[in-house]
């Protein structure tokens, strides 16, 4: 009778964990479960931009509490039935295993997603709402979760990876010429005319950032003829410090959606029968 149970109990976690595990499912897409999880997190998302609507409150608010805390429990469930199941992945059988999958950044990012918040609503349901709202900035851990889930966040990751050197070039670049830009509008606009707005390369570098990055709020200008055309020197310039790491992330981005879709090509090719 025990054995039975046990084998029982084997069954039901090998069959939880090739639904709920997004690496048992590489082939087969997003599961029923895992579905549910993404739209469940994106409502949380939406009951996060609800709660900060002051005009909402009676029984609307109590309603948006309520579904609040059920998406929290459904979580936590969710958190230990996949601890549960980890153990159908050889890494983290044994006890060794699990303090490996517990210390893992997936599985703290989900702890942290709900925990806090679910622990502050049972124990100090009245407390501190500028506490409470801290904690729910933490539902945005949750967004880790939608990209395990979903294969498009990977090709994004593996691409930021693949122009990891050349992004960080551009960024020096773009840097580099944000501090030359606002020591030339310092000398111009603050040490040849004292304007206040320019009175130091710190205050300087605001109008460099938005004009560099092509914002331009407009509440900082140059009002001289050689501070206009430097900005304007300026100005064209931050084009290609826009354009440049949107060039880079696109081309690794396409490149790697290329070599994705010339490794299925092959797999397929390799499963097919040949023929006589």
């Amino acid at each position: 009778m025990v054995a039975h149970q046990v084998a029982v109990q084997i069954g039901l976690r090998r069959r939880l964990y090739q639904e709920m595990e997004p690496s048992a499912r590489a082939q087969q897409g997003l599961s029923r479960a895992n579905t549910f999880i993404v739209l469940l997190v994106l409502l949380s998302f939406a009951l996060f931009a609800l709660e900060t609507e002051p005009t909402i409150q009676g029984p609307a608010r109590q309603w948006l509490s309520i579904l609040n805390l059920i998406v929290l429990i459904v979580f936590a469930v969710e958190y230990v039935v996949r601890f549960w199941i980890a153990g159908e992945d050889p890494r983290y059988r044994g006890a060794a295993g699990r303090v490996r999958y517990f210390l893992s950044p997936f599985v703290l990012t989900d702890l942290a997603a709900f925990l806090p918040e679910l622990l502050w609503l049972l124990f100090q349901p009245a407390g501190d709402d500028s506490m409470l709202m801290f904690l729910r900035v933490l539902r945005l851990a949750r967004l880790a979760k939608i990209a395990r889930f979903v294969p498009a966040f990977k090709v994004l990751g593996v691409a930021l990876m693949r122009a990891g050197s050349q992004l960080l070039t551009a960024l020096a670049m773009a840097l580099a010429l944000v501090f030359v830009a606002a020591v030339l509008l310092y000398f111009i606009e603050g040490v040849g005319e004292g304007r206040e707005e320019f009175a130091s390369i710190p205050r300087s570098v605001w109008w460099a950032v938005s004009t560099l990055t092509t914002v331009g709020y407009g509440d900082v200008y140059p009002v001289t003829v050689g501070g206009r055309i430097a900005a304007g020197i300026v100005a064209i310039a931050g084009i290609g410090v826009v354009a440049l790491p949107a060039g880079i992330f696109a081309s690794a981005f396409a490149d790697e959606l290329r070599e994705r879709e010339q490794t299925k090509r092959k797999q397929k090719t390799a499963v097919q029968p040949s023929s006589d």
